[in-house]
């Protein structure tokens, strides 16, 4: 029997990497296969889905196959570059360090050893998995010897959680007739909610004086959320700019239903999972083609080529002044859903690992 372990840094609830970790044991599991989850920790929620990493050596039995989650730095890597099973890498990138340079030390002296762990384990494996194929470039550069891209594994299938309707009827009260701009991701450097706030300022003065945006995610560097927040305030626009953390799947699917315009300024995407809940929710996106963004919108959006604020204000305004246009974004993002089913990702999930499987067999 084939057996696909997985090991993960942290196995969180409400966390993407978890989701898709939890996702992918369970469809293996499905094909017949065995599939563990080994961590460096794990949330009590969900403590009883994984085991430490450390017993793995006690269990290890010849076939294994040892897939690594990767997207920060862990004593994992040095722990599965000792192993001598079989590494593949499901890589789900890693922020570039210059990103929290002067923002947070203990952050960018994490992402500075994440990247020599990626340096270190791309050689070193016999197959990387990629969620977009920025991620794979990086990986064939590193001198991974085979690389797949897989879009990650999550549930963004049509419909969703319903809207939390206590909060839908908090943000309803709020909205009015006022424009309200969205954008979801943790708050950090590379995701650029700063220059979201510049382009709020700049949309309040020439179209829409009572646009609102909202900005949801944890805060993972909190000396550049204090700047975002400060920069609304020295704008005039502080009370414009409201901030969501910790929302349960019901409350976050009522700030997609309530916002406009989904824009996404972010420098630095792997693949971006938010882009997806948006066109689930039916919202027009605006976005800076950087990183993946481009890859994973397709025509789903008005990808930018600049986030000069009056470039990003004015296509905001073009798609709420042309309602023909909303729809049509709309209508091509839930078609491009279509390309990141579970179902569709789960099986090329199984397809990429049963290729590598049947010729790790043919080479014993």
């Amino acid at each position: 029997m084939t057996a696909v372990h997985q090991f993960v840094p942290a196995l969180l609830p409400r966390d993407a990497t978890g989701q898709h970790t939890l996702a992918l044991r369970d469809a293996l599991r499905a094909e017949g296969w065995e599939s563990d989850i080994y961590v460096e920790a794990a949330h009590d929620e969900l403590a009883a889905e994984a085991t430490y990493f450390e017993r793995y050596p006690h269990r290890a039995r010849p076939g294994d196959i040892l897939l690594y989650q990767l997207g920060t730095a862990s004593p994992l890597a040095e722990f599965l570059l000792g192993r001598p099973e079989p590494l593949v890498l499901d890589y789900h990138n890693v922020t570039p360090a210059a990103f929290y340079a002067g923002w947070e030390d203990h952050t960018h002296e994490k992402v500075v050893r994440a990247r020599e762990q990626v340096t270190a384990l791309a050689p070193h494996a016999v197959l990387g998995i990629a969620a977009s194929a920025l991620n794979a470039a990086e990986l064939d550069l590193l001198g991974c010897p085979e690389t797949a891209v897989v879009p990650i594994l999550v549930d963004i299938e049509p419909g969703g959680a319903p809207a939390d309707p206590r909060e839908r009827s908090i943000l309803a009260a709020e909205h009015g007739d006022r424009t309200v701009l969205l954008f979801v991701g943790r708050i950090s450097p590379n995701k650029a909610q700063h220059r979201l706030v510049e382009a709020l300022w700049l949309y309040r003065r020439w179209f829409d004086p009572e646009a609102r945006l909202h900005l949801v995610g944890p805060t993972v560097t909190p000396a550049y959320a204090r700047a975002v927040t400060s920069l609304a305030r020295e704008l005039g626009i502080g009370d414009a700019v409201r901030h969501g953390e910790d929302l349960t799947a019901a409350q976050l699917a009522a700030w997609y239903e309530d916002a406009d315009v989904f824009v996404c300024l972010s420098r630095h995407e792997g693949f971006c999972i938010p882009l997806l809940e948006a066109m689930r929710a039916g919202l027009p996106i605006v976005a800076l083609d950087a990183g993946a963004v481009g890859e994973t919108l397709g025509d789903a959006g008005l990808l930018l080529a600049t986030d000069r604020p009056s470039t990003v204000a004015t296509a905001v305004d073009r798609v709420r002044r042309d309602p023909a246009l909303a729809d049509r974004l709309s209508a091509s993002g839930r078609r491009r859903l279509g390309a990141f089913t579970a179902a569709t990702t789960r099986k090329r999930y199984v397809d990429v690992l049963s290729r590598l499987s049947a010729e790790r067999r043919d080479v014993a």
